[in-house]
């Protein structure tokens, strides 16, 4: 019998459970010890960055970026309509407001040429989102940055090894925020970082994910602002650190998967696959499709059922910000039109993706879905 394919499950093939053991053995379980260090390094250095912060999850990786960048109510910041809400989310941890702008329709990356209409005096950062692993096209971004005094922070929590224009996604603007959730490239169960090239910026992030306690010197317990506990244990970087030494090994098997999906579903009416732009090197979190349904056939919801039927996981896109009832309770009611973003949203549906899949898997998926069309 056939096992069921799940979406995405973690891949572990390197230390994790010797580094898991180490932590035990010598008690160092919490959220101090070496190998919290040893991640931040190593995964700042990947990203070719010189500071890296561990936090509990990607979402409040996000909410430091914020903090350290004095983020505060009123100020507004731009961020895509097609995001995970983790994106959204953290702007009103801060009382931000969120200002919303449509995506591409080939990659469902923010349109950067409809960035600059929507900057005001209250403008203080951009958030693009390399969506399901494929890069923003930045340089336009950083001109427009520079060019009105605003920050950028890259929400590449699914964009792990992802690169523009030979650059890693993490190392590209002001800071960048990563998840380490086990549908991850790479993995600690939960838990997120800050990656950034600034020093000050970096001490932010620390002091207000450690209960605004000073980043060094003699700890007193007078705290001068709202502080976080945002800290990520020793064990969950223990299993950062034996995935990030796999990490080359596990993106090369998220894109060696897509090849194979494009190579088996090339042809099939109605179906749009995922692309890869000159610029970019996509390193394909999740192999993205978009059903077309007069030319397929069927819709994305009822191709998603018959898989289901058939031992096959899959997942809808995200649904866009504006749609969010959450907004309508903040008080916020955007009248925009975002017909890209809601068309992906309706469309769009992800295959299973994890490292570990097979190519026999990845076949058998692929044939299904050509069957499940001709029908």
């Amino acid at each position: 019998m056939r096992r069921f394919i799940p979406v995405c499950e973690p891949y572990f093939c390197g230390n994790e459970k010797k580094y898991l053991k180490e932590c035990i053995d010598s008690g160092w379980i919490s959220s101090t010890g070496g190998f919290i260090q040893k991640f931040e390094k190593g995964f700042a250095k990947f990203c070719r960055a010189s500071y890296g912060i561990t936090t509990t999850s990607g979402t409040t990786a996000l909410h430091l970026a914020l903090l350290a960048i004095g983020i505060k109510k009123g100020d507004e910041v731009i961020i895509p309509d097609f995001t995970m809400v983790s994106t959204l989310f953290a702007l009103f941890y801060c009382q931000a407001k969120p200002v919303l702008v449509d995506v591409e329709k080939n990659t469902g990356n923010i349109n950067v040429e409809k960035i600059e209409e929507r900057i005001t005096k209250k403008t203080k950062a951009i958030i693009p989102v390399h969506i399901y692993g494929h890069p923003v096209d930045m340089d336009p971004i950083l001109a427009l940055a520079e060019k009105y005094n605003l920050f950028v922070i890259e929400d590449a929590a699914e964009a792990h090894g992802a690169e523009y224009k030979g650059r890693k996604c993490g190392g590209l603007s002001s800071l960048a925020c990563f998840s380490f959730y086990p549908n991850k490239i790479i993995t600690c169960g939960e838990g997120g970082m800050v990656i950034t090239n600034n020093k000050k910026l970096a001490d932010g992030c620390r002091y207000f994910k450690n209960l605004c306690f000073p980043p060094s010197g003699k700890r007193s317990y007078i705290h001068k602002n709202l502080g976080y506990n945002y800290r990520m244990t020793n064990m969950q970087a223990a299993v950062g650190l034996a995935q990030l030494e796999k990490i080359k090994t596990l993106v090369a098997k998220r894109r060696k998967n897509a090849h194979l999906y494009n190579k088996f579903l090339k042809g099939i009416p109605g179906l749009k696959l995922p692309i890869e732009k000159d610029y970019a090197k996509n390193v394909y979190w999740m192999y993205s499709i978009v059903v077309e349904p007069k030319a397929f056939g069927k819709t994305r919801n009822r191709l998603a059922k018959i898989l289901k039927s058939k031992g096959i996981d899959s997942r809808n896109f995200f649904q866009p910000m504006h749609s969010q009832p959450f907004l309508a309770k903040m008080g916020i009611f955007d009248k925009g039109r975002y017909p890209i973003s809601q068309y992906l949203a309706k469309n769009g549906l992800y295959l299973p993706s994890g490292s570990g899949l097979s190519e026999k898997e990845i076949k058998y998926i692929s044939e299904t879905i050509k069957n499940i069309q001709k029908e």
